[in-house]
């Protein structure tokens, strides 16, 4: 199962991007933020289109969030965070798809900082750490996927000393996201690439594409059982090389069967061979 997440910058803007990246990559699962739509802007049609369903949370000119699965529709189970029923932007969409439980998500960007953005990404991050807690308490597969806003450590960027004062770095920033960590997620792609720069955003500015000056904020947490299957996790930096691209990657990870299914799978496929049904027969025989 290949699990996705897609910062789009503007879902209408790039629609022919997104279609052609949901062709070629064929993700289960896509999580898109920043979509800059409202509900009825969602490009539903298309989507369909493409073979996918999707649960949406719209925002008129910036925000909003989308849940895509491959051949079926996502089944709701919550929409927005609890915790602040005053909060009415649209950054966070969680539902059930082929058999797991994903939470799309893009956190608060803070800037400038300091300040109340600053403060509002803090308070939502605590709220964020709060729900992730149940849900790995709960002990069902899932998994976290969006745009955290948040560089976890200096090997995460491309030259941190230039960017000591974006909210993006700060020390609160990331003792947040070190402190959901801990609560058992894992970061795939870090997981993946333990050792290596690797990027999922190029800003706009000072040819930081080509020379490869990027930012790693885009996160896929995995819940311990979804872990322990992770295969791979990588970025489609490809995306990011098209005409007026958005400046995120998509980001994704790889995950293989659960051990009840392998086991269920290779006793099906043990109960189905003529060897089997040969000693099956004998096993009979002998008994009547």
């Amino acid at each position: 199962m290949k699990i996705a997440t897609y910062n789009v910058n503007g879902i209408r803007s790039r629609l022919p991007h997104l279609l052609e990246w949901l062709e070629r990559e064929a993700p289960d699962i896509a999580c898109l933020q920043e979509l800059k739509a409202t509900d009825a802007g969602f490009p539903i049609d298309a989507i369909h289109d493409a073979g996918y369903g999707a649960l949406w949370a719209g925002q008129s000119s910036w925000n909003g969030v989308a849940i895509l699965a491959k051949g079926v529709d996502p089944v709701e189970s919550r929409r927005g965070l609890p915790g602040d029923p005053k909060d009415s932007q649209s950054r966070y969409l969680e539902a059930a798809a082929h058999g797991v439980l994903v939470g799309c998500l893009y956190l608060p960007n803070g800037n400038p900082w300091p300040g109340p953005k600053f403060d509002y990404k803090l308070a939502w991050f605590e709220r964020l750490i709060k729900h992730a807690k149940g849900l790995i308490v709960s002990g069902h597969p899932v998994v976290l996927a969006g745009d955290y806003n948040v560089v976890p450590t200096d090997e995460d960027i491309y030259d941190p000393k230039h960017w000591r004062r974006d909210a993006l770095l700060q020390p609160e920033s990331r003792d947040a996201y070190a402190r959901l960590l801990a609560q058992g997620w894992t970061d795939a792609l870090r997981a993946r690439h333990p050792d290596e720069r690797i990027y999922t955003f190029w800003d706009y500015f000072r040819q930081h594409w080509p020379r490869n000056r990027g930012l790693r904020i885009d996160h896929l947490l995995l819940s311990p059982d979804l872990a322990a299957r992770l295969e791979d996790a990588d970025v489609d930096r490809w995306v990011r090389d098209q005409p007026k691209a958005s400046d995120h990657a998509p980001t994704w990870v790889r995950l293989g069967k659960a051990a009840g299914r392998r086991k269920a799978t290779k006793k099906a496929a043990v109960a189905k061979s003529p060897t089997a049904a040969k000693k099956s027969t004998r096993a009979r025989k002998a008994s009547g």
